[in-house]
């Protein structure tokens, strides 16, 4: 007995329509899979972003915020130690409903000018020669002034752009195959010179700090033949030192170079 035609088409059409079903089924499947993995991804980008845009936004601002509290606090510093010595009818802080900022500081200015300015004549040269005088006579108060006064002598005098302590260069310290950082003060003279210990006669005179505290260190004398001098400006090594070498000449040009393409993005 024969299947008539109809019979025949529908029972051939009833596989089609389940084959049609799995792979509506399957590309539903892949299309929801697609939208999930959309989303994640999505969600992985504005991470980055806010990552990205949160870390600029601390290299710009965390500097200069710093920077400002720094200034703030020696403003207000030096004003509380000068403003009081300022006559009551010469301090506008007396008679205004608030205080004047950097009044302290700019008074110390222009009081330290008129110092330089009378130390230049004969007569300010006479004053000086008698202050320093009754402080070398003093017990305690001589030393504590000499090492000052040639504190600020050295730094003063050596605070051009040729001078030597401008240099930086690396030593064996502290034992062969490890190397520290240097700053180059001066060449070595006077007796250290003159007795040339170790046979060596070309002495210069290095600072090497010791560690993320600049004015801690060792004051060495060595030979010029053992400094590796550098190419690095005084602030590069400076920032290498205070910041336990984190901070690297080619990470300073690396955020240098961020900060532009930021600043451009942001101006465009």
């Amino acid at each position: 007995m024969t299947t008539p035609p109809t019979e025949k088409a529908a029972t051939s059409a009833k596989p089609a329509s389940d084959q049609d079903k799995a792979t509506a089924a399957q590309l539903t499947e892949g299309l929801k899979r697609l939208a999930r993995d959309d989303g994640a991804a999505t969600s992985i980008r504005l991470g980055t972003r806010l990552r990205n845009a949160f870390l600029t936004g601390l290299l710009i601002a965390g500097p200069v915020t710093i920077t400002l509290y720094i200034m703030w606090w020696v403003i207000n510093w030096i004003d509380a130690w000068v403003k009081p010595l300022l006559p009551t009818h010469y301090n506008p802080d007396t008679y205004l409903p608030f205080p004047v900022p950097g009044l302290g500081l700019f008074v110390a200015f222009v009081g330290l000018t008129l110092i330089g300015a009378l130390a230049a004549n004969l007569l300010g040269r006479t004053l000086v020669s008698t202050g320093e005088l009754m402080m070398s006579r003093t017990p305690i108060v001589r030393n504590v002034y000499g090492a000052i006064k040639q504190i600020f002598e050295s730094v003063i005098s050596t605070s051009g752009p040729n001078q030597n302590f401008q240099k930086v260069g690396l030593i064996e310290f502290p034992s062969k195959g490890l190397w520290s950082i240097v700053f180059v003060t001066a060449e070595t003279e006077g007796e250290i010179a003159n007795i040339k210990p170790g046979g060596e006669g070309d002495l210069l005179t290095v600072f090497m700090p010791t560690g993320i505290v600049p004015p801690t260190g060792f004051i060495c004398f060595v030979p010029r033949r053992d400094v590796t001098f550098l190419s690095m400006s005084v602030e590069e090594a400076a920032k290498i030192v205070m910041s336990g070498g984190i901070v690297t000449p080619d990470g300073q040009a690396k955020l240098k170079d961020l900060k532009t393409i930021t600043m451009k993005r942001t101006t465009a």
